[in-house]
């Protein structure tokens, strides 16, 4: 979105997820996969702050930024002054994010969090997985990446605190952002139905435990998945499959009626979708919420993909052309740059130090004899 985007790694090996498993953008000793999705567009500064010199460093780029990021657990930073009660009077318009597993406070704030565990915490693998198994987790790290998503919201609001013309205090503001927060949030109107109603949501696998038809049903070469959420929708569907009587059907007059046949009427829809592919019908369905199910391959080798432009080709300076997806953000007068690649280590080191931090040559020299810097 324009922001310049300043990532401290340790000059011993970097971000972690950089040697991640799976595949790497340029073979066995190139970038992790993980770490290429995730840091597009960043500058890497090789700093180690735990040393006086690299808190100095610190120092001197907080004066320059407008927002700190950082997700240590709770009082890790403070033994380096570098905690936002340390430097709140000395920056007082730094708005410092802070992004933990269960927040900077409380009996649980010095648990590490992950993904899969918070989602086990939060009630959100309950509700997903068939209705007769156990509850799953989501493939995708589904709460880390809402945390990231909030964390700009967040951000944004606090600038706009501090900057809005007239309005604004002028000042930054420390940021509690939690992953067991945020999972919570993510619970949405399964929270609030059991809230409000004191029972818990069932799981339903691919279909809805309150609506139907909506889930996945087959065709003759594959499946399509099918939201029909209301009456009026059942009636086009019932149309579209060529059997509009059964929009007056007794067994599935109403979303309660479908709901308590929903056994037989999937059966009598796959009888039908049985008939022609998965794409043929995504056809007959244009006007319907309905679409196929697509492998990986499948949906990023789609047209429509590459005819909004989500496919990106970024040059590494040490592994070469990577493919990832690009910005999904369409702005009409600020279109967002996505084309800068994910950096090497310490890659922009020097620059960053000599140009933010105002450094001169013999100091950066200093700094990386000392292996302050990498």
């Amino acid at each position: 979105m324009g922001a310049e985007i300043i990532k401290i790694e340790n000059p011993d090996g970097g971000d972690d997820t950089r040697k991640g498993a799976g595949p790497r953008a340029g073979g066995p000793t190139g970038e992790s996969h993980f770490f290429m999705t995730y840091n597009r567009g960043k500058k890497s500064v090789a700093l180690d702050f735990t040393k006086p010199d690299g808190q100095k460093i610190v120092h001197r780029l907080f004066e320059k930024a407008d927002v700190v990021i950082q997700n240590f657990r709770p009082g890790v930073l403070k033994r380096y002054g570098l905690d936002y009660p340390s430097v709140q009077e000395k920056y007082p318009r730094l708005i410092y994010l802070s992004i933990s597993a269960y927040g900077q406070t409380g009996p649980l704030s010095d648990r590490p969090g992950y993904d899969p565990v918070l989602q086990g915490e939060s009630g959100m693998m309950s509700v997903n997985g068939e209705a007769d198994g156990e509850g799953l987790r989501h493939a995708i790290a589904i709460v880390d990446t809402m945390t990231g998503i909030h964390a700009v919201a967040a951000i944004n609001a606090a600038l706009y605190a501090r900057d809005a013309a007239g309005r604004g205090t002028g000042k930054g503001q420390h940021i509690d952002l939690a992953l067991y927060d945020t999972a919570l949030a993510c619970l949405g109107n399964m929270g609030s139905y059991y809230l409000i109603g004191g029972d818990q949501p069932r799981r339903a696998g691919n279909s809805h435990f309150a609506s139907s038809p909506n889930g996945s049903f087959d065709t003759a070469n594959g499946k399509i998945y099918m939201a029909v959420a209301n009456q009026k929708l059942f009636v086009d569907t019932c149309k579209a499959m060529g059997h509009p009587e059964w929009a007056t059907d007794p067994r599935f007059a109403t979303i309660a009626d479908r709901v308590a046949n929903k056994a037989l009427l999937t059966r009598m829809m796959e009888d039908v979708l049985k008939t022609d592919t998965k794409e043929n019908w995504t056809q007959k369905f244009r006007h319907l919420p309905a679409g196929p199910i697509r492998t990986m391959k499948e949906a990023l080798d789609e047209p429509e993909v590459k005819r909004r432009g989500m496919l990106k080709t970024y040059r590494h300076a040490r592994v070469g052309d990577v493919p990832l997806i690009g910005s999904n953000y369409r702005f009409s007068d600020t279109p967002v740059d996505d084309t800068r690649p994910p950096p090497s280590l310490g890659e922009h080191t020097e620059s960053v130090l000599k140009e933010l931090a105002g450094l001169g040559d013999a100091e950066v020299a200093a700094l990386r004899e000392k292996k302050v810097i990498g």
